[in-house]
């Protein structure tokens, strides 16, 4: 026993010993990543944007439980920040080259990777060699990088582009066989948000809307494209691809170099050896090094002006949603609160209303809405800067707006209101399961979830809606200065492409965040040379940036999926797609959303955000299905 008792207090010593051994590590680990500040001493070289991830308005916050259990980290890259950058090396001399590394490029908005491919643009005619290199370049990837000097590819990538559009997933079906009863309330001959759960296909009013949607986006890509790279053959791999491709031998990378798509073929020895020639090499270092200048440095070295008078800038990102929500989701009383306190402590001048945001629910974007308000209450000019995405619930919050600006390929209007209430009687009959009772009144119990919705319940909630669908056009109708009748005939839940949007007088002028605040400050009276952008928006704490950074660093040090084949990188991609999907339906049907105005269809036109949570229940379902 004594043998025994003496191991037992062995072993029991060593697992505490470990214990403390990893305890110290991680708060070593944690207090170096508080402590740690990017280096503002920038020396010659190139500068170097790794555009791992999405451009977004407003990055979301890391999650902690995931990252501490090694889950991957999807990165999303501010877009303000990258512009910054990139307009801030156009007249330094320290920077002799930029990189823009795109192999692990996902995406953005398409007034998003316009604002940031017009800002590489101005960076090439500063005459600045700006070298781009991917092994699959798409859409979104050859937006921007169509207007470097050199674009590299990998002698087995190619490109692929495909235009916006695509399937998408309808689940009226799999509703009718599990016996749920969607119960859904809507207004808006185009508001197709709901037409997943009511129809098995796509309805012809919802065709020809998107047709024409997708139809104006695409033909803004194509003329950028075009006069970015003019002696690129683009036409032919837009509209005959297999022609082309199959006349290289299936050579797609040589069909690139051939067709003017691409300048020069290499792997990234050789695209690091290019840019070592102009921006010198990193000696002591393998082959293909050259000096660099990290991103964050350079951004810590270049901070936004903080003199001036204030121009307050409040973001709506992400769906908006009731309550306190992190950076990247809208939460109606987060936002709020940010935008009260700033007014009532920042000595505003004007406020800009930055949205970039699909909408969400209706009572949240009123909360919004009402908090514009008091900065007009205390007159101060109001400017809308629409970003990638205003639509629905955020063009609610536009309305305000003493003016609207967005881009010609900003996604706007879906002007329309719904409400879906699944129950579920059906789906306990197939099991013999019954439910019954007795109310003292017609809405007693109401919406049944176990017995279904009655008729009373139905008539006012059709008419809560519609009642809703009258306010928000009588908003809009005052704001924009147009009979209401007249917004009811361009809202019906219409999608709108930023150029049709301004013909239609939904918005005012084109231009970008800058632009906006420009305005502002000159309703104001200011210079806005002199002004400073104030953004209101809660600081991150300094376990967030810590979070953040060991997020960046576990990205750097993850297997490059981007090294995959062209079918390998198109399934990863579509992978996320439907893993979205799958997540909205499961939101609409279970989440307690209220009335919703927003845009469920814009999604399809941005970067695709799915969830840890919505991949896993990806990876439930398929595991199912092949079990």
């Amino acid at each position: 026993m004594k043998l025994v008792r003496g191991a037992w207090k062995l072993l029991v010593g060593i697992k505490d010993g470990l214990v403390l051994i990893l305890m110290l590590l991680f708060f070593g680990a944690l207090f170096a990543a508080l402590s740690a500040k990017p280096n503002t001493r920038i020396t010659d070289g190139a500068l170097v944007l790794d555009l791992a991830g999405s451009i977004v308005e407003q990055p979301a916050e890391a999650d902690p439980v995931a990252l501490l259990s090694g889950q991957p980290a999807a990165q999303e890259l501010r877009l303000r920040d990258v512009v910054r950058a990139l307009d801030a090396a156009r007249t330094d001399s320290r920077v002799k080259a930029v990189v823009l590394d795109m192999d692990r490029f996902t995406g953005g908005y398409p007034a998003a990777l316009a604002e940031v491919g017009d800002a590489v643009a101005r960076v090439r005619a500063s005459n600045k060699p700006v070298l781009a290199y991917a092994t699959l370049y798409t859409d979104g990837a050859y937006r921007i990088a169509s207007n470097a000097s050199e674009v590299w590819e990998n002698p087995f990538g190619g490109t692929m582009f495909r235009g916006p559009g695509g399937a998408q997933l309808y689940y009226k079906g799999l509703i009718d066989k599990l016996g749920v009863n969607a119960h859904v309330y809507r207004v808006g001959q185009f508001k197709s948000a709901v037409e997943p759960f009511t129809r098995a296909d796509q309805s012809e009013p919802a065709r020809a809307a998107n047709q024409a949607l997708y139809g104006a986006i695409f033909d803004q890509w194509r003329a950028a494209v075009q006069k970015a790279r003019p002696k690129a053959q683009l036409d032919a791999f837009l509209t005959r691809p297999d022609a082309v491709i199959q006349a290289a031998g299936g050579d797609i990378a040589q069909a690139n170099l051939r067709g003017g798509i691409v300048d020069k073929l290499g792997d990234r020895l050789a695209f690091g050896k290019r840019v070592a020639e102009l921006a010198g090499e990193d000696k002591g270092k393998a082959a293909g090094s050259f000096r660099t200048i990290k991103y964050a440095s350079w951004l810590a070295a270049n901070p936004a002006p903080t003199s001036g008078d204030a121009i307050g800038v409040i973001t709506v990102a992400g769906t908006i949603v009731d309550g306190e929500a992190k950076p990247g989701t809208a939460g109606g009383d987060t936002i709020a609160k940010l935008l009260l306190d700033g007014l009532a402590t920042k000595n505003l001048k004007a406020l800009v209303v930055r949205v970039d945001s699909p909408g969400g629910s209706v009572l949240a974007s009123e909360r919004i809405r009402q908090a514009i308000l008091q900065a007009k209450a205390a007159k101060l000019p109001v400017v809308v800067s629409m970003g990638g995405l205003a639509a629905s619930g955020g063009y609610w919050v536009s309305t305000p707006g003493d003016v609207i600006f967005a881009e010609p390929n900003t996604i706007t209007g879906s002007i329309g209101v719904f409400g879906v209430i699944p129950t579920f009687e059906n789906t306990l009959s197939k099991i013999g399961v019954t439910a019954d009772g007795v109310g003292t009144t017609p809405l007693s119990g109401q919406p049944d979830v176990l017995r279904g919705t009655n008729p009373a319940f139905d008539t006012i909630m059709q008419s809560g809606v519609e009642h809703i669908y009258a306010r928000f056009t009588g908003m809009v109708a005052q704001s924009r200065g147009l009979p209401q009748a007249r917004v009811d005939q361009i809202g019906q839940g219409r999608v709108w492409d930023g150029g049709t949007a301004r013909q239609l007088k939904l918005v005012d002028r084109f231009g970008n965040l800058t632009d906006a605040v420009g305005e502002a400050a000159r309703r104001a009276g200011l210079d806005p040379a002199k002004v400073q952008t104030v953004y209101l928006e809660k600081e991150p704490s300094p376990l967030e940036k810590a979070l953040k950074g060991f997020a960046d660093r576990q990205r750097g040090d993850a297997p490059d999926q981007a090294a995959t084949d062209l079918l390998g990188r198109v399934a990863i991609e579509q992978r996320s797609v439907l893993a979205q999907a799958l997540g909205d339906a499961r939101r609409m049907l279970t989440a307690p959303a209220g009335v919703q105005a927003r845009c469920l269809e814009c999604g399809g036109l941005g970067p695709v955000r799915a969830s840890a949570e919505d991949a896993s229940l990806f990876d439930l379902i398929v595991a199912r299905w092949f079990a």
